[in-house]
């Protein structure tokens, strides 16, 4: 009996665990996907970056960050902005040691392919594989901490 009682205890707490493809990363966008759901697809240069936010992540306590990418479009693909407009792309840190790349990071200088959602040149990305080719590497990796606070490509970067 206490065998019994034992097994049914340890089921009853694996039961209430949550289950692995709730915490598991989500598949990818297929490139067919991803342009379908996009509502701007384009080669952007992010010209600064800025932390317009930090705020606690309800899961960790965390404080976390969320910023705002300043992007010039170089090329579009489909979208109703053009090349030479500029874009904020918005995104947010994620929880140190959270399970895969749940979020789309941007720095200022590099150059990159990108899929996002949005309109009237205010965007986030449209899932988690959105970003695409790079084309050059970032100048700046380091991205702000405090609310306000800007980093952006040097003048000599332009």
């Amino acid at each position: 009996m206490h065998r019994l009682v034992t097994l049914f205890a340890v089921l009853l707490c694996l039961a209430l665990l949550p289950s692995g493809p709730a915490s598991a990363l989500p598949a990818p966008m297929s490139q067919e996907q991803l342009l379908e759901k996009s509502d701007l697809v384009a080669l952007v240069r992010i010209k600064s970056v800025t932390c317009v936010s930090v705020g606690k992540d309800d899961r960790t306590g965390e404080e976390l960050p969320s910023y705002s990418a300043r992007a010039e479009l170089i090329e579009v693909i489909k979208g109703e902005d053009v090349k030479g407009d500029t874009v904020n792309i918005t995104f947010a840190a994620i929880p140190t040691g959270l399970l895969g790349p749940w979020t789309v990071y941007y720095y200022p200088g590099e150059m990159v392919w990108t899929h996002l959602v949005g309109a009237d040149g205010e965007y986030t990305s449209t899932w988690w594989n959105a970003r695409g080719d790079m084309v050059s590497k970032a100048v700046i990796t380091e991205l702000p901490t405090k609310p306000g606070e800007t980093v952006e490509i040097p003048k000599s970067g332009n």
